[in-house]
Order: C-alpha cells, then sequence, then structure tokens
C-alpha cells in the first residue's frame, strides 16, 4: 500500500472482496439516494494524481476526478503544501477578511478576461454549485424587480430546488410538489438530435431564434425575464457544447432587452474546456458568472458567483452560508492557479482533448451505435444510440462504463437516459494516459456495441 501509483491495474473482479464488505455496509446505513456506487462498486483506499485504488488493490485511471472537481489530481503535492499550512493558521472564517481569502479573490480577478476585471464584484456562497446558482438568480431578480427565468432543455444546474426547477432533467422532479414558479425552458442547441428537428447545415440557428421571437412578441407569452441561465457545454446534458452563433445571439438579445444573462460555469470554469472559463472560446461577456466545482483544484469545496457591479443591490446577510469562508479552498485554490500558470496546464488541456477526441471520433466513422464524440477540452461524450431508431443507447453505455471500469477506467455517463459515456479526467492528464483511456473505450465500444439487439 505504501508503494507508488504508477498505472492502472486489475487484480479482482469488481467489485473485489473488500470493496464488497464496504458497499454492502455502506447499502445497509446510507440513503437510497447513493448514485455512484451503484454504477462504480469499488471502494477507495487511496489517490494520487490521475490514479486510484480501491481497497482490493486494484489501481484505475480516474477519468472522473471527484465529478470535475480535481483539476490537478488526487492530492498534488503542491496543493497538499498550501493547505498544510492553511491548516495550522485559521480554518473557518465566515466572510471576515483574510489574507487567504483576499489573495483567492484576487486570483480569480486575474483570470478574469481583461475586459472584465474592473467592473466584475465576487460573492462567496455556500460551498456547491448549486447554492451559487440560487445566488445567481436571486441577486438578478432583486437587482432587476422581475421573477421569471428563462433556461434551456437539457441544462442542469442542481438538486436544491430553485436549481432544479432551472434543470431540464425531469426525473429529479417527480414526486416533488410545489416546485419553483417561473422558469420558462427553451430549445438548446443540441444540434446532434436539434429539439426542432432541424439540421445545423440548413437551419438559421432556429434555437435562438425561437427565443428571441418569443421575448420580443407581445402575444409571446413570457414575460420579461430576471436573468437567462445557461451552459456554455451541457455537462450532465451529454457533453454538449453550443454552436457559437447561438451563444452570442443569446447575449445580443439579453443585452439589447437588459436581461442579465447567467452563465453556469460549475463544471466547464477553472479550465475544463481549455480556458479558463468557456465563454471566453465564444467572444461573450456574461453579466454573471457561477463557478463552483474545481475551485480549489484538490477538492475543497467552495463557490462562488462574479458579476458585474451594477447588479451589486444585496442588503448586508441577503444570501449566507455558514461554510461560504473555507480558508482550506483559499489557500489550495490559489496555489492551483499559480501551478496551472507555471505548468502551463491549459495547453495540455487542449492538447489533450485534442488527441481524445482525434481517437475516439475513428469510433462514429466505423461504429454505427457512436452517433457522436463531442465535447471541449477535457469534457468529452461518446453519444450512443440506437442506429436504427436514434434512440438512446442506455445498455449499452452501462455496459461500456463496467467493462471500462473491469479494464481500469473509470468514466461517468450522462445525457438522454444515460446514453453518453463522459469522461471528466484531472487537467494533468499525460499523452499515455489519455491514450491508455481511448483504447479501453474503443476496445468496449468495439466488442459490446454488436451485441445489442436491433429493431
Amino acid at each position: 500500500m505504501n508503494e507508488p501509483l504508477t498505472e492502472p491495474q486489475v487484480k479482482t473482479e469488481i467489485p473485489g472482496p473488500q470493496s464488497r464488505i464496504l458497499l454492502a455496509r455502506q447499502a445497509g446505513r446510507e440513503s437510497n439516494a447513493r448514485a455512484y456506487p451503484r454504477r462504480l462498486p469499488i471502494a477507495v483506499a487511496r489517490a494520487a494524481g490521475s490514479l486510484l485504488e480501491d481497497v482490493d488493490g486494484n489501481v484505475f485511471l480516474d477519468c472522473l476526478s471527484g465529478a470535475g472537481v480535481l483539476a490537478l489530481g488526487h492530492g498534488h503535492p503542491e496543493l497538499v503544501a498550501a493547505v498544510e499550512r492553511q491548516l495550522r493558521t485559521f480554518i473557518h472564517g465566515l466572510d471576515l477578511p483574510t489574507a487567504a481569502k483576499d489573495g483567492f479573490t484576487s486570483a480569480q480577478f486575474e483570470m478574469l478576461p481583461a475586459g472584465m476585471r474592473e467592473r466584475m464584484r465576487i460573492h462567496f456562497c455556500g460551498p456547491t454549485g448549486a447554492d451559487a446558482v440560487e445566488a445567481a438568480v436571486k441577486l438578478c431578480k432583486i437587482a432587476t424587480g422581475r421573477g421569471d427565468v428563462v433556461t434551456f432543455q437539457g441544462g442542469f444546474h442542481g438538486s436544491t430546488h430553485g436549481a432544479m426547477a432551472l434543470s431540464g432533467l425531469l426525473g429529479q422532479k417527480h414526486g416533488v410538489a410545489n416546485t419553483v414558479p417561473g422558469a420558462h425552458f427553451f430549445p438548446y442547441s443540441s444540434c446532434h438530435a436539434c429539439p426542432l428537428g432541424l439540421l445545423p447545415d440548413s437551419c438559421e440557428v432556429n434555437c435562438a431564434g425561437y427565443l428571441e421571437r418569443a421575448l420580443t412578441d407581445a402575444n409571446g407569452g413570457v414575460n420579461l425575464p430576471a436573468a437567462v441561465i445557461l451552459e456554455i457545454v451541457q455537462g450532465e446534458g451529454g457533453v454538449v457544447p453550443a454552436r457559437p452563433e447561438f451563444v452570442r445571439r443569446i447575449r445580443d438579445l439579453t443585452r439589447e432587452l437588459d436581461i442579465p444573462l447567467i452563465v453556469d460555469e460549475v463544471q466547464t470554469g477553472c479550465g475544463r474546456t481549455g480556458t479558463w472559463f468557456a465563454f471566453e472560446q465564444y467572444g461573450i461577456e456574461p453579466d454573471v458568472i457561477v463557478a463552483s466545482k474545481a475551485l480549489s483544484g484538490i477538492g475543497l469545496p467552495a463557490a462562488v458567483i462574479l458579476y458585474d457591479e451594477r447588479l451589486d443591490v444585496w442588503e448586508p446577510g441577503a444570501h449566507t452560508g455558514t461554510f461560504r469562508g473555507n480558508q482550506l479552498a483559499f489557500a489550495a485554490g490559489v496555489e492551483a492557479i499559480r501551478v496551472i500558470r507555471r505548468d502551463r496546464i491549459l495547453d495540455n488541456v487542449r492538447a489533450r482533448g485534442e488527441q481524445l477526441l482525434t481517437r475516439l471520433r475513428i469510433l462514429s466513422d466505423h461504429q454505427e451505435w457512436v452517433r457522436e464524440v463531442r465535447g471541449l477540452g477535457l469534457m468529452i461524450g461518446i453519444d450512443l444510440a440506437h442506429p436504427e431508431t436514434g434512440s438512446p443507447a442506455s445498455d449499452l453505455a452501462r455496459a461500456v462504463q463496467g467493462e471500462a471500469l473491469n479494464a481500469g477506467l473509470i468514466v461517468e455517463l450522462g445525457g438522454r437516459e444515460d446514453s453518453v459515456v463522459r469522461l471528466l479526467p484531472p487537467l494533468v492528464l499525460t499523452e499515455d494516459e489519455a491514450d491508455f483511456a481511448a483504447g479501453v473505450l474503443e476496445e468496449a465500444i468495439t466488442r459490446l456495441a454488436p451485441l445489442q439487439k436491433k429493431g
């Protein structure tokens, strides 16, 4: 157990005997809402970098990385050292100013596009992306005096009442009465399965045009909203990057109608797509940015909203949270940005992302069950669909995830009916590790797809 982790290797069946014991204990005591152990039946012993070892000695390449929070992988030594230093100094600070918090704030502003730095404010939320979404929407409602929110089909913004109401996933809402009213869902630019039944080569970004007409038509049925909330790349929705024209038209529309645009960068932020924020690749500037997951770079929770100062209408205590002053996360976050800059990590994200997309897209050329391989940076999805009906191939996706785990690779599922195999590896993924991941998935899909029933 003291030997360093060097490469994936699976020695036992999955789950192994020791994992089965802990999984059984968990099942007997934890909520039925637990999710990851059902499809990834392992109990973790330790992890380092991009590798994770279970209690049975099996080592896996972790392309889930804590649902994208581990920007620099498990236990990055320089981040651990920064946390240890802060641990001996001050840990919990509410919203009191500290050197760690001040350094974290400065680092976040420095990562914004130059034109935005001087006019933005930062608000520290309870340490989850969902709470930051709640804060963003609350801020826009207070600032505008309006109550409705425009959101998009396929989007996901969290599991709290307000964030859930803005998410497209219906399964979360089943059995939940009195959801937050005022959410209006519009088509997203999901060109692989257009919600309007159009083709990208011949449409005129009609999804954006539909929203434009609805919000400018006196009979459109939608009041001028307090905000429009948008994911640049829908993550849980199946790794769906928006078309640039769609995003730019939404930005132009919201600016013209004086509607604050909230960009949810909880999953795409902190370098995941190859720029610090995904919106930078689309040539827009949002009014509000929601960030959380990878802010600390090491998995310590933190969440913020960054917003235009003209929206700063909060009264003292308007949005609070006991754990919004996580000094350990602040110290780690400052160090993470320093390492990301020093080691040119964003260059690696772009290179490894292109490497994975190039290899995996060969599957869509030769394997009829692969509808599309898509993504941005190290946020990649393999969309599996029935070749004749186009319906989601959920059974195949689950089988591929299981086969990958048996081969030493951890991947996630998402999209409609969990039919998209998703990769969210650490941003420090190496060329050899990317080759390993692509090879495992190529082999699994090639072997399992012919076993699926047609018709």
